[in-house]
């Protein structure tokens, strides 16, 4: 294709338009510094695996801050060295937990926090997506989050790479000791019933590409199947030549929406018929270690 496309272009000028239509990749891959904002040691988390993967997590204390404060105090107290990976369930998550369910809580942690799964809008920057949602009146991106909206309430969509709260039967909302990852096709039917804590950056492909659970609901029914997790630590907390320096594409920015319209309705040259929609969760927002 490469080699016949310019000979094609010279016998149909209009093919010229089509094939100078950056693709999502190429538009995220030429954005300038200006487009990306850092993410602050403070809301990275980085979870690492015992094979030596390393899975980075911004935190979302916009939507969720007991949850968040309790799964960072869960780390500064190193209750996740050694846990571990217990459930893959195919196209819909993963997820882990503590290395001792029993153990002492840290200082300040809440053991019973409300249901943080909706917030009101106000307070945050907000863009409507112009385009239909079958889980919400409106959808869109709140300060840099993908979001269902009704009303002045907004609530984080449950979308690829996006880590929650396990929990059991209501009124129960999990405490942040059990977490899950969104590893297929996203679950919108869970959104605004458990808490969201944030959003996987870097290693989601290690997390997608663990084996999968045979047991009820993907559980690993042997616990020599668990995937141990080395430790998961506050990036602030990590000597600065350790930290990671995770950036995000600032959805304000010129770039983005070329991305966001580029998702939508694809005009490089593999497609034949633009789309001309994008679900919510087919617009997520790109993320890189900074250069």
């Amino acid at each position: 294709m490469r080699l016949i496309l310019p000979a094609l272009i010279l016998l149909f000028p209009g093919l010229a338009a089509a094939a100078a239509a950056p693709s999502p990749a190429e538009i995220v891959a030429q954005a300038p510094n200006a487009a990306w904002r850092d993410v602050a040691p403070e809301r990275l988390l980085v979870m690492k695996l015992a094979d030596g993967g390393r899975v980075v997590i911004e935190l979302a204390p916009e939507f969720a801050p007991v949850h968040v404060a309790n799964v960072v105090r869960l780390a500064q107290s190193h209750q996740w060295d050694q846990g571990a990976i217990i459930r893959v369930q195919d196209n819909y998550v993963v997820q882990w937990r503590v290395r001792d369910e029993a153990a002492p809580l840290p200082n300040g942690f809440v053991a019973h926090p409300g249901a943080e799964y909706e917030r009101p809008l106000a307070g945050l920057d907000y863009m409507a997506l112009p385009y239909p949602d079958p889980y919400a009146a409106q959808s869109g991106i709140a300060s840099g989050w993908l979001v269902g909206r009704e009303g002045g309430q907004i609530w984080p969509a449950q979308c690829y790479g996006v880590v929650g709260v396990g929990r059991d039967m209501p009124p129960d909302t999990g405490d942040g000791r059990e977490l899950y990852v969104v590893n297929g096709e996203a679950p919108r039917q869970l959104d605004r019933n458990l808490a969201v804590i944030g959003r996987v950056l870097e290693g989601m492909e290690r997390l997608g590409a663990l084996p999968r659970g045979t047991g009820p609901l993907g559980f690993y029914t042997d616990s020599r199947q668990n995937v141990t997790i080395s430790g998961v630590t506050l990036a602030a907390d990590l000597p600065a030549s350790l930290r990671p320096t995770m950036q995000v594409m600032r959805t304000d920015s010129p770039s983005f929406h070329a991305y966001m319209a580029a998702r939508a309705a694809r005009h490089d040259p593999f497609f034949v018929r633009p789309a001309k929609g994008v679900a919510l969760c087919n617009v997520p927002v790109p993320a890189r270690e900074k250069k």
